[in-house]
């Protein structure tokens, strides 16, 4: 009978769950599991960091629409794949992280790194288990995969002891049977679709506002329909956007705060009432509006403003139920005045705000730079914003078209960018990847262009350098300054392409040199020190 190590059985756990890439950083007691799964063709994408790890699979999590896979060392490496852990949990991302830990029969000895890695991910995850004996690992590989996908999505932990996933055990006594996935939709009641509809019916100045629950639900061809039947104006939050592209006739981004305030009834798909969208409450909404909200999880119904209608369920199906008792009524209300209302803010506006992104200061303003960006990037492309200044413009000033909008989600973690964008390439390597980042928080994961440049994965880094932390206006900052650095040099020193630009009209030629480069490169664009992103009225994404 031949024998079969715990590090083969997750490898092939793993191929069986349709687990096509990893990011890991190499280390015990893991290393022969990740030779394992190299061996069974999965692609191994190794980081710098275990925390780059993390937000790298979070990134390829988002754009593959399937759980990212981590692999991390024990100790030390797992605590730093706990940062990415923590991100995705946060902003509801499925993730697995599969990590090593001290050998179970030298618990609370003072084995070499020994921490007690399940207390402190509990918190985090939405499961935890360890793995005791070797036979369990193909069931609890599928237990993880199925409790991160499942629901609400989120990251999920299994540790792997050293002494066990190390051991041998007979071939025989492994069970390799998968058990199907349960695909079948969870259905609103009934009877508060039908609530909901009437509502819609009657509301004068409704709205709709999707998330990232869209995305996990992969209701973007339902969400549009019902869009486009019942002419509803939409939003989204930033997980969501490009589900339905943002020049739909229907969007109205440069009108948003005004919709948001002047809206009676708003329906809600699939996102929480958190700071995102001001909690739906005033001043940002009207204290009058009449909220429907549609979610997976009941319990983020209403968990800070009362609603109208709450409706638990998949927000896919409960969007075919909505649309399916308003085509059985023959009812569609009409809005002409609210839409041209919103339609004639947005042609006003647009015009104001472009004439500002068009400026030739220098000092480069950042939304010059957005300009540039925008005009430059593919229609598909993916879109990766972090930093605190330089994301606000992003947010405000750069149309998605495609569901390839990375950032760094409700936690508002800073340097997740050059690897959300790695991640999110490697999950479409056909598709152009573009990061744009202010240079403090470029620092944070900078080397991870290295990753990128040996993986043959080329994104396009575009740093905001805007000579420190924040906008410089508030004189006295401690801490604020960090100079002008060649950061484009970094691109050079692994390989890759960069230059470094002070003059607006610069910005073009380099992007498409950068891109001819067919490497990974570095713009380094040295951008105005005072201009700070919330003092401009620049309403497309005001906050």
């Amino acid at each position: 009978m031949a024998s079969i190590s715990g590090c083969e059985i997750l490898s092939r756990a793993l191929h069986n769950e349709g687990c096509s890439t990893i990011f890991y950083l190499i280390g015990g007691p893991m290393v022969e599991v990740l030779a394992c799964c190299n061996r069974a063709g999965i692609r191994m994408i190794d980081v710098r960091h275990e925390q780059a790890a993390g937000f790298m699979a979070h990134g390829f999590s988002r754009i593959a629409q399937k759980p990212g896979v981590v692999i991390t060392s024990k100790g030390p490496g797992t605590v730093n794949g706990f940062t990415g852990l923590v991100n995705a949990f946060m902003d509801c991302v499925p993730l697995v992280l599969f990590g090593g830990s001290s050998p179970s029969d030298a618990r609370d000895h003072g084995a070499f790194q020994e921490l007690d890695q399940m207390a402190m991910v509990r918190p985090f995850t939405k499961w935890s288990g360890q793995v005791t004996d070797v036979r369990q690992i193909p069931n609890m590989v599928q237990v993880a995969f199925r409790h991160a996908i499942s629901g609400r999505p989120g990251p999920v932990y299994l540790d792997c002891p050293g002494d066990i996933i190390n051991s041998k055990v007979e071939e025989e006594q492994i069970d390799w049977e998968i058990s199907p996935m349960i695909s079948a939709a969870t259905y609103g009641d009934p009877a508060y679709v039908a609530r909901a509809v009437q509502l819609l019916e009657t509301a004068q100045k409704p709205i709709i506002v999707g998330g990232s629950g869209l995305l996990w639900a992969k209701a973007a061809k339902p969400f549009r329909e019902l869009i486009e039947a019942l002419q509803i104006p939409f939003y989204t939050t930033p997980q969501a956007r490009g589900l339905v592209p943002d020049d739909h006739p229907l969007s109205f981004p440069e009108a948003r705060v005004t919709a948001f305030r002047e809206a009676d009834v708003v329906l809600v798909l699939g996102t929480r009432d958190n700071y995102v969208m001001g909690h739906f409450k005033p001043p940002r909404f009207s204290p009058e509006a009449k909220v429907i909200s549609v979610n997976i999880e009941r319990n983020d119904i209403a968990r800070v403003r009362p609603v109208e209608i709450g409706i638990t369920g998949d927000v896919g199906a409960v969007l075919s139920q909505i649309k399916a008792e308003f085509d059985k009524r023959g009812s569609r209300p009409q809005r002409a005045d609210w839409i041209e209302r919103l339609s004639g803010y947005c042609a006003s506006r647009g015009v104001k705000n472009e004439e500002f992104m068009s400026q030739d200061s220098i000092p480069i303003h950042p939304l010059r730079l957005c300009k540039e960006v925008r005009d430059f990037m593919d229609r598909s492309a993916i879109l990766t914003s972090d930093g605190g200044e330089i994301l606000n413009y992003v947010r405000q000033s750069i149309p998605i078209y495609a569901p390839h909008n990375l950032t760094s989600g409700t936690a508002g973690w800073m340097g997740v960018g050059v690897p959300l964008g790695i991640g999110g390439k490697a999950a479409k390597p056909e598709e152009q990847s573009i990061v744009v980042t202010g240079d403090g928080a470029f620092g944070l994961n900078c080397v991870e262009i290295d990753t990128a440049i040996r993986h043959k994965l080329p994104v396009i880094i575009i740093i905001s350098n805007n000579g420190g932390w924040t906008a410089s206006r508030e004189m006295g900052q401690v801490g604020r300054e960090l100079g002008f650095p060649d950061y484009e040099k970094i691109a050079h020193a692994f390989g890759g392409y960069g230059e470094r630009i002070e003059r607006p009209e610069d910005i073009r030629p380099a992007l498409e040199r950068a891109k001819a480069s067919g490497a990974s490169s570095i713009v380094n664009v040295i951008t105005d020190p005072a201009a700070k992103a919330v003092t401009i009225k620049f309403s497309v994404y005001e906050v």
